[in-house]
């Protein structure tokens, strides 16, 4: 058992105190060499358990979520992603799904599951801005934030302390997930500081080498500032546990003009981002409509036998006919 407690030491001075993924080494700071680079983070999980639970928790959101079916929108979107994905250090792939929901709000499930809501799409006026909240999420995947953030609080836990030297099975991994997250939906999960701080660092630079104009970034978390000020409450607090702060953006700018080489040109927006946008709007209000449609009062009649029906015909029932007096 003594052997046992020096390893469990020796692993949590290796695996959080020692992390992997440096901001100064390792080339991380050289956009030049972004997909050649290993930047994931160090972990217990491997990456064929952490796709399976994020596969999971996955098709757990599209059963209660209300996905958008706009095969338009949802094909432009992932286009969008499929151009930073390609242009990133993620290992894995990606796909993005769309919920249908006004408020601000993106999260990064496990296994390169992105979600975004149509409020934030609809919020983000620019091609640039949506694409860097989807770098910001795109480098959570290629970081491993999830499966380093279940590591460390696994390995921190005495009493997960005896399984760290067992392999782990998928059930295990799924039962400690769940005991961490007491009952709430992995889509819930909140990354700690470090991480977002990470996932904006290589986010940018994925935006960048994607072709977009890496301000963008900026643009659109100061537009979830904007927003969250004029509005308390509109932005999840999954999306502002550790909000785009002053600094945070300052942070950004600052590694924008020295790590990202300039360009002189840069692709802000797109004739078919508006088009997808006006779609989406579209799609909104004929989706309001439905519902204003179905909590609308109807005229109701009464039959011979005195019940009482809607006013239009339904199934068998007859129309009235005019009868006249002999």
């Amino acid at each position: 058992m003594e052997a046992r407690k020096v390893m469990a030491i020796f692993l949590i001075i290796l695996l959080v105190g020692l992390p992997a993924t440096s901001l100064a080494n390792n080339k991380a700071d050289n956009p030049n060499d972004i997909g050649k680079r290993k930047v994931a983070q160090r972990s217990l999980i491997s990456l064929q358990k952490e796709i399976a639970i994020g596969q999971r928790y996955a098709a757990q959101i599209d059963r209660t979520a209300h996905l958008l079916k706009d095969p338009v929108v949802t094909e432009y979107v992932n286009r969008v992603e499929q151009n930073i994905a390609r242009n990133s250090d993620a290992k894995i792939p990606i796909t993005v799904h769309i919920i249908e929901d006004p408020t601000i709000n993106a999260m990064t499930l496990p296994g390169g599951f992105i979600y975004v809501n149509t409020g934030l799409i609809k919020t983000m006026n620019k091609e640039d801005e949506l694409a860097g909240v989807l770098a910001h999420e795109t480098a959570h995947v290629a970081i491993r934030s999830w499966a380093s953030e279940m590591t460390k609080q696994t390995i921190l836990q005495y009493a997960m302390i005896p399984l760290m030297f067992t392999p782990m099975s998928y059930a295990l991994y799924y039962g400690v997930m769940e005991a961490y997250m007491n009952g709430v939906p992995m889509a819930f999960l909140k990354f700690s500081r470090d991480q977002e701080k990470k996932a904006d660092f290589f986010g940018i630079q994925y935006l960048w080498k994607a072709g977009y104009d890496p301000n963008g970034f900026v643009e659109a978390f100061g537009k979830i500032i904007q927003q969250y000020r004029s509005v308390p409450g509109s932005v999840p607090s999954i999306f502002m546990d550790h909000p785009p702060t002053g600094d945070r953006i300052v942070k950004a700018e600052e590694e924008i003009k020295e790590l990202l080489p300039k360009r002189h040109r840069y692709l802000v927006t797109t004739s078919g981002y508006v088009k997808m946008r006006e779609r989406l709007a579209m799609d909104m209000g004929a989706m309001n409509n439905l519902t204003r449609e179905k909590n609308a009062p109807t005229l109701r009649r009464r039959n011979k036998k005195g019940q009482t029906g809607k006013g239009r015909s339904q199934g068998n029932e007859k129309p009235p006919v005019l009868e006249r007096r002999n």
